[in-house]
């Protein structure tokens, strides 16, 4: 999914560097039995050849970020994640 910059005119936010469309998706993280879904930002240029959903990934240089912002009064936090890239997993090299 294409990540909005401006919600008001629909401007797709870009990479700085190399001024790729950024994407958002939504990715589940499974760990000691525990899963969690993260939303990782990820140029267009770097997303594997192939992705669909339900696809087993790997995140390559994946970066978390806190973030805070006070809107109307009320605060509002988070984590935003960002990866250099998403590798398409084989099931012989996730065992």
């Amino acid at each position: 999914m294409l990540k909005i910059k401006d919600q008001q005119t629909g401007e797709v936010a870009t990479d700085r560097e190399t001024g790729a469309s950024l994407h958002t998706m939504m990715v589940m993280l499974m760990e000691d039995g525990r899963a969690e879904v993260l939303k990782v930002t990820v140029p267009e240029t770097s997303l594997a050849a192939g992705l669909k959903p339900g696809a087993m990934v790997r995140a390559i240089e994946l970066f978390a970020t806190p973030w805070a912002r006070i809107f109307n009064g009320q605060l509002s936090e988070g984590v935003a994640y960002r990866a250099a890239r998403l590798e398409l997993v084989t099931v012989e090299a996730a065992q």
